[in-house]
């Protein structure tokens, strides 16, 4: 008996896997090659300080201390970026959801604008010279080779021979109208980095992750950021009803539903706080419909860590993220946000099989309607007000009918005056209104077909047609249910936003980030999966040994 319990003790500790010691060789090989990179670090560190410093007194005797801060933090940011690629995405996804409340803390400069591609840019360069060398794929994945090129032709085309010929020989200014500076090639390359200057993110996303616990960081790290800014977004409404912040109230006619940044309240940009008139919060970002995209694409997130996520505490976590998603959808009063996250919601327990394992379902709506049913009971008049005002707007103007109206109006407009190659890249983009006139669209691809015509509108379907097809099939080759459950959430809202028309997500933050970056997250989860399969093989024969073991015992 004796010998028996010390056959299975041993045993026992054959199956757990054994750490390997470290010979004093390699004990000293990692000091030396941790003292190295101290080294470059702070030899790196010194540099671009000493160079952002040398810009930043130049920048500060030409144009004083506005732009010699930024220029200098430039200098330092684009350094370590281009040094450091994958903390610098980290960096870039953690900054996305805070960009609008950093802005106006600091300033509200037209540098800072742009301070997310500081992140972002020189990460992709560094990540393309190394696929570059190590004669890995750039272009990930090689199925939207085709439709990507003929986009990038059609748009090209229209940039040399729209906004070229604009730029040579502008119209004629109106009788009686003031003639206007325009910069139409300026326009359009700025239209066509909104449009696809974020595609590469693919690429980052795929080379990010390279095993498991990458992917349940940045996973758990996403479902962190969305709670955090809700919790923001839910202190911002309290500061706004108790009266800390006085929104737009006192303000009278037109003013009492327009957002303006002289009622910022805490975080955020601009916001209209006119109770019985009108609400729309921004949360943390610049504009309140922003905040309102963010909560949609956080239902998918927070749905697929609450799902999938091997740690019940996170599981728990993402639990609570996704209850305050709703309660911000509520409160923001951006009715999109009101109809479209619980329709998500809904989506994706029909889409992803969640519904045929009630042991994670059940648990996980019994919380939710515990949270949102205590939530709905201390507010009540918040939720019928919220409801109200989406019903008024439907009835107003149905959504489908708004539609409509604007791909009519687009086609009218392109067959009376426009060209196949359509009015010129820019000429639909709100962000590069300070380059020349443009045409306000709310709706996504009307606002492509106005830009680039009708083809270059295809063009993009095929695009993200074929991305959507290659990640549903590769969501269908993963077996682990881990990552499988993560997967089917993500093609999920690849599939929601690649035929969203209603206003244009994909042009601003967040979704135009979230879009393309966890496409590339999803394309990596195969490869993942045989990691992990290849290491549960490895664990097998110890296992199938120690059980030969004991039948020779017996």
């Amino acid at each position: 008996m004796l010998k028996n319990k010390k056959k299975k003790k041993s045993t026992k500790k054959q199956q757990k896997p054994e750490t390997p010691t470290l010979s004093l060789k390699e004990k000293l090989a990692q000091k030396r090659k941790a003292a190295k990179a101290r080294k470059e670090l702070t030899s790196l560190l010194s540099t671009a300080i000493g160079g952002g410093v040398f810009l930043g007194v130049i920048l500060f005797l030409v144009a004083g201390i506005k732009l010699a801060l930024p220029g200098m933090m430039a200098v330092i940011v684009l350094t370590l970026s281009y040094k450091y690629p994958f903390p610098a995405l980290y960096v870039f996804m953690i900054y996305v959801p805070f960009g609008g409340t950093i802005i106006y803390l600091l300033g509200n400069s037209p540098v800072l604008q742009l301070a997310k591609d500081g992140f972002y840019l020189p990460a992709v360069i560094a990540i393309w010279q190394n696929t570059r060398k190590q004669r890995m794929p750039f272009l990930i994945p090689q199925g939207i080779k085709t439709p990507l090129f003929i986009l990038l032709g059609l748009c090209l085309l229209t940039l040399l021979c729209v906004n070229g010929l604009q730029q040579i020989s502008p119209p004629p200014p109106k009788a009686f109208a003031p003639p206007t500076k325009e910069m139409p090639l300026g326009m359009g390359i700025l239209g066509l980095k909104v449009f696809l200057g974020y595609l590469p993110l693919i690429t980052c996303g795929y080379y990010l992750i390279k095993n498991k616990r990458d992917f349940l960081f940045l996973s758990r790290l996403q479902v962190s950021l969305i709670l955090a800014c809700c919790v923001l977004g839910l202190i911002q409404r309290v500061m706004l009803e108790v009266g800390i912040c006085q929104g737009t109230r006192g303000v009278v006619g037109g003013a009492l539903f327009k957002a303006t940044l002289d009622a910022r309240c805490f975080i955020g940009g601009s916001l209209v706080f006119s109770p019985g008139f009108m609400i729309r919060l921004p949360g943390t970002f610049v504009a309140p419909w922003q905040w309102g995209w963010f909560l949609i694409s956080s239902t998918f997130f927070t749905f697929a860590t609450g799902f999938s996520d091997p740690s019940i505490l996170w599981r728990i976590f993402s639990l609570s993220s996704l209850a305050l998603v709703f309660v911000n959808a509520v409160i923001c009063g951006q009715r999109i946000a009101l109809a479209l996250v619980p329709t998500c919601f809904i989506l994706l327990l029909l889409l992803t099989g969640q519904l045929s394992s009630p042991k994670r379902f059940i648990p996980i709506m019994v919380g939710l309607v515990l949270i949102l049913g205590g939530a709905i009971a201390s507010n009540p008049e918040i939720i019928l007000s919220s409801l109200d005002s989406f019903i008024g707007r439907w009835e107003a103007s149905p959504p489908y009918e708004f539609i409509t109206n604007q791909f009519h109006e687009v086609l009218h407009f392109l067959d009376r005056d426009g060209t196949p190659l359509g009015m010129g890249l820019g000429r639909a983009t709100n962000s590069a209104r300070i380059l020349g006139k443009t045409k306000l669209l709310e709706t996504y691809y009307p606002k492509i077909m106005y830009e680039i015509g009708v083809f270059g509108a295809l063009g993009f379907l095929a695009l993200v047609t074929t991305l959507t097809i290659i990640c549903f099939r590769t969501y269908r080759r993963i077996k682990n249910r881990i990552f499988r459950g993560y997967a089917s959430a993500l093609w999920v809202f690849i599939l929601f936003i690649s035929y969203n028309t209603y206003y244009y997500p994909l042009d601003v933050d967040p979704v135009a980030v979230y879009y393309w970056f966890f496409a590339g997250i999803l394309l990596k989860l195969p490869e993942i999966d045989k990691i992990e399969q290849l290491k549960q093989e490895q664990v097998k024969p110890g296992k199938n040994q120690n059980k030969k073991g004991k039948k020779r015992f017996k």
